[in-house]
């Protein structure tokens, strides 16, 4: 039986480069896929692997170009890729590189865009919600799903450690969530549409530009904020699982670490939720 056709190589992998050689990061995430063609028709049909290149290595290279790479556009990234495996491997013949972005856009504070904190574009799925008797009701509003990251001025440290604890204390890591968040109003405001805008503006103003020790505590100043700017807002709870950029390790390949490549991943992920209230 003939093999009419054959590729392998890497798919789904998740690269998030952070341009951190000035005051003011630029990021890019993507989601990669590098398919291989060439001299490999021995590893289908004879069990003969001497000619296959190990789709582990295949995201390997992805990262350690990344690295290398951090402030190239898309379009010159996956060229990159290719040119690698068409200049260094000569029975590799064909290399098809797919790369999906998810986009950032930048918090504006004070109507300034930020240097280092973003929001997903395209963010969240607004809600509202009423539950009501025929002697009273409560209102509600809210976000799932709102997506925001800063590339730094977070960290973790001073937490209880014991004998199961591996996780390393670090007072700078990148800081990202999918919120999901509602808030109770008391009063009828001037404009549901300006007072909720308000409420994202005193959230992401906090977020942005005050470094944060844990999740756990911007969170509650978050929530300060918001019922200091909207005052027709009883109460506001929140609940923010951690969407973590894990550093990649590229120390086997001579690159040290320096906060500019990192793995994202959802799962499994920490989940952090409070309510904050007037008293």
């Amino acid at each position: 039986m003939p093999l009419i056709r054959n590729s392998h190589g890497k798919g789904h992998v998740r690269i998030m480069r952070v341009k951190r050689d000035s005051a003011r990061h630029e990021v890019r995430e993507l989601t990669v896929e590098v398919l291989l063609t060439g001299a490999f028709d021995a590893s289908y049909t004879e069990g003969d692997n001497s000619s296959a290149i190990a789709t582990d290595s295949v995201k390997n290279i992805i990262n350690i170009l990344a690295r290398d790479n951090v402030g190239a556009e898309n379009e010159e990234f996956v060229q990159i890729i290719a040119r690698y495996f068409l200049d260094r491997y000569d029975h590799v013949s064909g290399v098809t590189v797919t790369a999906t972005e998810t986009k950032w856009a930048r918090i504006a504070i004070d109507g300034a865009p930020h240097d280092h904190a973003f929001t997903l574009d395209g963010n969240g799925r607004p809600l509202v919600k009423l539950v009501a008797t025929r002697e009273a009701s409560t209102l509600s509003s809210g976000i799932l799903g709102f997506t925001f990251l800063k590339t730094t001025q977070s960290g973790w440290e001073n937490f209880w450690t014991d004998e199961v604890t591996t996780l390393k204390p670090t007072a700078d890591r990148m800081f990202a969530t999918a919120m999901d968040a509602g808030w109770t109003w008391s009063s009828v405001p001037a404009s549901y549409a300006d007072a909720n805008a308000a409420v994202f503006d005193a959230a992401l103003k906090v977020f942005a530009t005050t470094y944060s020790p844990g999740v756990q505590n911007t969170m509650y100043l978050m929530g300060e904020a918001v019922l200091a700017a909207v005052p027709e807002i009883a109460e506001i709870s929140m609940a923010c699982p951690n969407k973590h950029y894990l550093p990649i390790d590229l120390s086997p390949f001579g690159r040290a670490f320096d906060g500019q490549v990192f793995t994202p991943t959802d799962e499994p992920h920490g989940q952090i939720a409070c309510t904050v209230g007037r008293g």
